[in-house]
């Protein structure tokens, strides 16, 4: 249990954030590592030449930990929309072939393959959100012969819904369908096992649980995807020049899809501050500390006669509510007007608690609740 973790964060007394999935606070270590870059950048002639490589090392190694992969398996990305667009240039479709996905998928893993499915003749194939938030049934059932690419999170966004990846991994395999995986609420809060689903890529931002800055995010390229094309070329994920062909040729492992911009002193520092803490915390850890406050937030929102996806069709640490009056108007902003912050997601309510987080910051966001539903 993780008693001081709201002390590692500034975050005032009156204020009940319960928003992690839709933006994570820095922690204070963060927060110097980003002074620190700043610094480097203010005063270049410190740099030490190693600072780059070193660093890009650490994080891709850093990342890998996470879902246990080698950092050469680790690209160092802007953004998922980034590590999209590289796994969809490199996946075949040929006309005909669909694209599974499933209703109400984050746009940056939906746009890419939209773009794929018309310029190859494909069809994108969605799979409409089941009322008992049960989707592995229907993942599973809608990859036939005909499907190239899977495309999936490992829960919804918006509510936390989840699917499994290993099941589901197993019929990709057994159709020869190609897996693309964004898992951006998932990786840092919970254990997700590379080897056990198999994708061919997967991406996360790091601005949401891996509390990273906006701008860094990882790609995960599965050993038989790293002699693909990147979608930008730079030092970064060239060789030098060749003396005798006279051209750059792509690096060896998945940092051929590094982004040119990698060498970014703050977005670094702060990045490898935060990954080295929730190594430190372990996912599994993080996951057994949140899960009672979503199940608590179940609890109490079941007995009111809200709905939210049941125990076994959830994740531990985004829980979505619906209501069956509809959603309070305006319930985000009123919310905030009493220092209790959440997400409206499709048409209901987010919550996503995290370490700083307590039962006593649950049982706030319900005793809001209440008064606005009262009116």
């Amino acid at each position: 249990m993780f008693e001081n973790a709201r002390s590692l964060f500034d975050i005032p007394s009156d204020v009940t954030y319960l928003n992690c999935a839709a933006q994570s606070p820095h922690t204070l270590a963060a927060k110097v590592g980003g002074e620190a870059g700043i610094a480097i950048k203010s005063n270049p002639w410190t740099l030490d030449p190693e600072f780059w490589n070193r660093n890009s090392d650490e994080l891709r190694n850093l990342f890998a930990q996470l879902i246990g992969a080698t950092g050469s398996d680790i690209a160092l990305v802007p953004s998922t929309a980034y590590g999209v667009a590289t796994a969809a240039a490199n996946l075949p479709l040929k006309k005909g072939q669909d694209i599974v996905l499933i209703e109400g998928q984050y746009p940056s893993n939906v746009i890419a393959w939209e773009k794929l499915a018309t310029d190859k003749g494909g069809v994108i194939k969605e799979v409409a959100r089941p009322d008992d938030y049960n989707w592995t049934p229907w993942v599973i059932e809608a990859i036939t012969d005909q499907t190239a690419i899977v495309t999936l999170p490992p829960c919804h966004w918006m509510d936390g819904s989840k699917l499994d990846l290993v099941a589901i991994g197993a019929r990709c395999r057994q159709v020869g369908a190609a897996l693309v995986i964004d898992a951006t609420q998932v990786v840092g809060a919970m254990e997700l096992d590379i080897g056990a689903i198999e994708p061919d890529f997967l991406i996360a931002s790091g601005y949401k649980w891996l509390l990273n800055p906006i701008g860094s995010a990882y790609l995960y390229a599965a050993p038989k995807q790293q002699q693909g094309k990147a979608i930008e070329h730079s030092t970064f994920n060239c060789l030098d020049r060749d003396p005798v062909s006279g051209t750059y040729a792509a690096k060896k492992g998945a940092q051929r899809y590094d982004m040119g911009g990698r060498n970014n002193f703050v977005l670094q520092s702060m990045a490898l501050k935060s990954l080295q803490q929730i190594n430190e915390w372990g996912p599994g850890n993080i996951q057994r500390q949140l899960t009672p406050l979503t199940d608590l937030v179940a609890a109490q929102a079941e007995e009111r006669g809200w709905k939210v996806p049941g125990k076994n069709n959830r994740i531990g640490h985004i829980i979505g509510i619906t209501f069956p009056e509809g959603r309070p108007e305006n319930a985000q902003k009123r919310l905030a007007a009493e220092n209790v912050f959440v997400s409206e997601r499709g048409t209901g309510l987010r919550v996503s608690p995290y370490l700083y987080n307590t039962k006593n910051d649950i049982e706030r966001y319900f005793e809001v609740m209440d008064k606005i539903i009262k009116g």
